[in-house]
């Protein structure tokens, strides 16, 4: 696979995220073969992972951590910091990025993750409490301590971006972006690239609708996040379908899938875009890596544009109080 740079930091065209092989999709897999899948995935030239202690909370990285092991110094491992949890290990309301819990948190991850440095930190979501200056300061110090080498930030507003960049270099910026969720075209990649920050889109698929395999029926399992979300109401996944139907065309013109359609397109955006795509199965990690060999060309990408901008995508992707938490 390809390399693509994210600032200085060099990593797979495609990553891995980790985060639904234990948190926000329902039962999945056993450990075993989670494990199995995250190495298999490094076999196929994937070099940068995603976690977060919130994710479980903490057994994602314990997982991340126990598959990847074997190939230290290979791979980029990003975790992240700053939601609250509590002693008995339950995600509570709130964030967390007071100096002493950003060096607590990384000496825990540190531990579960089974790594001397962690790779790329990023903190997970603002916290309005906290000057960014400060917790871009804090961040500097663990690298400064050999604790950490690079600095992310996720779901955070340019005008923030620019503020901690100013006092510890920004690595990466991690925020939504795909074709039913575009909000960062808006201000944020024109303010990664004139500061030379990379990106990586979480849920580049759409949480699966982009795939083209979730309709108004599906079903979801009883703790699956999607079931809270008003994008995956039954009426809006029904109208979401004209986004679907579009990405399917194109697919079916380049005898690939819309999962793949969809990931290429995110490729095409900007040379320093890594989408970090999930999964639990292996043909899904082959169909996703096979995104990166998808080539749309300016007529490709012009009828998608055009035919997208007819498109109204409808229901909003997170609940209001989630949704305040993002873009401060």
């Amino acid at each position: 696979m390809r390399e693509r740079r994210l600032g200085d930091l060099a990593v797979s065209a495609i990553g891995f995220g980790a985060m639904g092989m234990s948190h926000g999709y329902g039962p999945g897999p056993d450990r075993e073969a989670n494990i199995a899948l995250l190495r298999s995935a490094v076999e196929r030239g994937v070099t940068l992972f995603d976690t977060a202690e919130v994710y479980g909370p903490w057994v994602n990285e314990e997982l991340v951590g126990e598959a990847l092991e074997p190939f230290r110094g290979q791979v980029v491992i990003a975790t992240k910091f700053g939601f609250v949890i509590d002693a008995d290990g339950r995600q509570q309301a709130g964030v967390d990025s007071r100096p002493e819990n950003i060096r607590k948190v990384a000496e825990a991850s540190l531990r579960r993750l089974r790594v001397d440095t962690l790779d790329l930190f990023y903190q997970h979501r603002v916290d309005p409490d906290v000057p960014i200056e400060e917790v871009a300061g804090t961040v500097r110090e663990l690298i400064a301590a050999g604790k950490v080498r690079h600095f992310g930030m996720s779901e955070a507003a340019p005008g923030t971006i620019r503020r901690a960049h100013a006092v510890q270099p920004v690595t990466a910026v991690q925020s939504e972006y795909s074709l039913w969720w575009r909000r960062p075209e808006e201000e944020l990649l024109d303010t990664l690239q004139e500061l030379g920050i990379g990106f990586v889109p979480f849920s580049p698929l759409g949480r699966g609708f982009l795939t083209g395999k979730i309709g108004a029926d599906t079903v979801f399992a009883e703790n699956d996040m999607r079931n809270g979300l008003p994008r995956f109401s039954a009426a809006a996944r029904e109208a979401n379908q004209a986004l679907i139907e579009l990405i399917g065309r194109i697919a079916a013109g380049k005898a690939a899938t819309p999962a793949q359609v969809a990931l290429a397109w995110l490729l095409a955006q900007r040379p320093w875009i890594v989408p970090i795509p999930g999964t639990r199965r292996l043909d899904r990690l082959d169909e996703n890596l096979g995104a990166e060999r998808i080539e749309l060309t300016a007529a490709d990408l012009a009828e998608i544009e055009t035919a997208a901008a007819k498109i109204e995508v409808r229901g909003e992707r997170y609940p209001e109080q989630m949704e305040r938490m993002t873009n401060l």
